[in-house]
């Protein structure tokens, strides 16, 4: 197992370095840092004033290395827009983007598990056809427009719930569930087929051979099988919705990293749209690497292979 982990670990460090590399290289690929910073209207004295002021005029290794040299010191750099260091800025942003991202995977698997094992129960039933069009419909629907829906039917029309914010727990019901119902599809159809396996399997027969309650056969035993492939999905898609705030956290006016990175990339704010890339894609690769730990303590075959 020692060995499983440290190769696993070795494996997302270099994605995460790997990762880095093209954030820095795409952010400063985009256009010249300098024009930006300092204005279309900008003579080419202050543009140079800038360059250097940056570092911009340095070699492209030593500027990234300086910045990765920061990063790993815990220093993200300096908001140019908002004058202010990057750090505390994305530490008051980070936990709005993280309580949605759990909010709304704990809706996708809420709905698509039980599902799931529903649709597997009662293959070829209504019950069966039912869950094939909420995963139909659910993965063909954009999120923004599931979202725009939402707003429309439960706080404009039924004025239920708020439609902007994320000061209290209520103003998450809807982006929560606008951003789970688009990974809720992949979830339920896992979820299903491995069911589906579990319950033709040969540990699942002998349960039932030995008179166990039907509820202890299908939970104890299928399900937690079934539930292997589910929980790196469920990793993934965790990561996903980390990634794609960016959209419903504009739609509902959310202070989340998402809504950040909008606006920094709008500002042309090079120091907030670099961290933000890098946070989302080291926490993507790192909740991979925890899926994996996990599925290889449930299945001991992966730590063999």
């Amino acid at each position: 197992m020692g060995a499983y982990v440290a190769k696993r670990l070795a494996v997302t460090l270099l994605v995460v370095l790997v990762t880095s590399m093209i954030a820095f290289s795409l952010v400063q690929l985009a256009g010249d840092p300098a024009v930006a910073l300092a204005g279309e209207r900008a003579s080419p004295e202050q543009i140079e004033v800038i360059r250097k002021q940056y570092g911009f005029d340095r070699p492209f290794y030593e500027q990234y290395l300086h910045w990765l040299g920061g990063l790993l010191a815990g220093d993200f750099g300096h908001s140019t827009y908002l004058k202010e260091p990057v750090g505390p800025l994305l530490a008051r942003h980070l936990p709005v983007t993280a309580k949605l991202g759990v909010f709304s995977l704990i809706f996708a698997l809420g709905v698509a598990i039980p599902l799931g094992v529903l649709a597997a129960l009662r293959p070829n039933t209504l019950v069966d056809r039912v869950s094939l069009v909420i995963a139909v419909s659910g993965q063909a629907m954009p999120s923004f427009l599931s979202a725009l829906l939402l707003m429309y039917a439960f706080g404009v029309v039924l004025r239920w719930l708020p439609i902007s914010g994320s000061d209290t727990l209520v103003q998450y019901i809807l982006p929560a569930v606008a951003l789970g119902y688009y990974a809720a599809p992949a979830i339920m159809r896992l979820t299903r087929s491995g069911m589906l396996d579990a319950l033709q399997s040969d540990h699942v027969r002998t349960a039932r051979a030995y008179g166990l309650p039907a509820w202890r056969v299908v939970v104890r035993h299928a399900l937690r099988h079934a539930l292997v492939p589910v929980v790196a999905l469920a990793a993934v898609q965790f990561g996903y919705m980390l990634g794609g705030s960016v959209v419903i956290e504009s739609i509902f006016s959310m202070n989340g990293i998402g809504n950040l990175a909008w606006l920094s990339i709008r500002r042309y704010d090079i120091a907030v749209i670099q961290a933000i890339l890098v946070i989302v894609a080291a926490t993507y690769a790192f909740l991979t690497l925890g899926a994996d730990l996990l599925n290889a303590a449930l299945d001991p075959r992966m730590r063999r292979q």
